[in-house]
């Protein structure tokens, strides 16, 4: 008698419990607070089988979030390839939580959403606005005074806003908002980097700031320019004098350590690719060179990763390294050559002058010689000048294939 009424109490608990909450299907709108700036952007929310994706929205990018899972009153989105993740809790229409960066938690921003909203800044409208349409040359300027040099790219319909700045070390990827009350309002969100734009035009010159997570602050400005031009990529970093090859031992996923001048490179062009799993720019770079390496791959090329991640901790780098190869399906080989830091990663590569940004792309001749060398990537969100460095890239493989070893 007395297990059955203990079944019965237990089973009781049981049916009394409450139901995981429902994460809505379709459309939202989220808010990060980026120094006290709304970062709006939207995701879509879908089910497969018994599985929630989610997509995160940048113009015509859509970042597959394939780690979704609801438990009690909450979600957690782990966020793509990236060391972070939305948290936050469910209350019908309505998401409250944090942008959580597991790497450094001083970093995490709050983070809101709203279900059925599926716009930026404001709702788009055909209407006539301020005109902010066109190509402009740049200079971001720091806390600290350094100036940066850069080329802006906005297309606007209506009052709606999309584009990118490309910069020496990289491109801010697929930018989208809108003119509000005059005012040039654009945002990215990408999984771990988290950026807003705010700037005002005055004839042909813009001005603004920048706000990137929840400490980093430049200030920018510009003038409309068709023939705005950026630095040469690949000048900005080089070997010192004296090199002519890159040489180094560096561990591979499972501890082996690989060199340039292993067997298997040689008599090959070796593409290195300095990357980290952190760095959404690397992100791009890899979607590009993961179908051009298996379409290229057996002519006598080879790609090597050099990952520079966020810990300098063996197993916390592999790790990170692991997933992303699997995620993104990359078929080239990694090493872990250190941390992200810009001068600590310079001094696991003594023979070039610097290394200035992630990722920074250098190709070695059948011969074992460095032939080039491109700081940066211009990302897809940069339209024409993407187009470039994919005929350039080309263009440089092809020469050095045909070259005698």
């Amino acid at each position: 008698m007395y297990r059955l009424i203990t079944l019965i109490l237990l089973s009781g608990i049981v049916s009394c419990k409450e139901k995981p909450a429902e994460l809505k299907v379709g459309i939202w709108r989220g808010v990060i607070d980026c120094q006290g700036h709304d970062l709006p952007f939207t995701f879509d929310v879908a089910k497969r089988n018994d599985s929630l994706l989610v997509y995160l929205n940048n113009g015509p990018e859509k970042i597959l979030l394939d780690e979704v899972s609801v438990f009690g009153d909450s979600v957690k989105m782990v966020l793509h390839i990236f060391d972070a993740e939305l948290r936050a809790k469910i209350n019908g229409d309505k998401l409250s939580g944090t942008f959580v960066k597991n790497y450094a938690p001083q970093a995490n921003q709050p983070f809101s959403a709203t279900f059925g909203d599926d716009y930026r800044f404001a709702k788009n409208s055909p209407e006539k606005t301020t005109d902010f349409g066109g190509k402009y040359q740049i200079e971001f300027k720091t806390p600290k005074g350094k100036i940066i040099p850069s080329v802006g790219i906005v297309e606007q319909t209506g009052n709606h806003l999309s584009g990118s700045f490309l910069t020496p070390t990289g491109d801010y990827r697929y930018l989208e908002g809108n003119v509000v009350d005059g005012k040039l309002m654009l945002s990215t969100f990408d999984g771990n980097h988290a950026y807003v734009f705010i700037a005002t035009k005055s004839g042909d010159s813009l001005k603004g700031d920048y706000y990137a997570g929840k400490l980093s602050y430049e200030s920018f400005k510009g003038i409309k320019n068709e023939n705005a031009k950026m630095p040469d990529a690949e000048s900005l970093t080089y070997l010192k004098e004296g090199y002519d090859k890159i040489d180094f031992k560096f561990p591979d996923l499972n501890k082996n350590l690989v060199s340039p001048s292993d067997e298997k490179f040689k008599n090959k062009v070796l593409i290195l690719q300095i990357f980290g799993t952190w760095c959404p720019n690397c992100m791009d770079e890899t979607k590009f060179l993961v179908p051009w390496y298996n379409e290229n791959h057996n002519r006598g090329i080879e790609i090597l990763g050099l990952a520079y991640e966020r810990k300098d901790d063996f197993a916390y780098a592999s790790e990170r390294v692991k997933k992303a190869v699997q995620k993104m399906k990359i078929p080239y080989e990694f090493v872990i050559a250190g941390t992200n830091d810009t001068e600590k990663a310079s001094k696991t590569l003594p023979m070039l002058n610097k290394v200035l940004g992630f990722p920074t792309t250098i190709i070695i001749g059948k011969d074992g010689k460095v032939k080039y060398i491109h700081t940066g990537f211009e990302g897809p969100g940069t339209g024409i000048y993407y187009e470039q460095f994919r005929e350039r890239f080309n263009q440089i493989i092809n020469e050095l294939l045909a070259a005698k070893g």
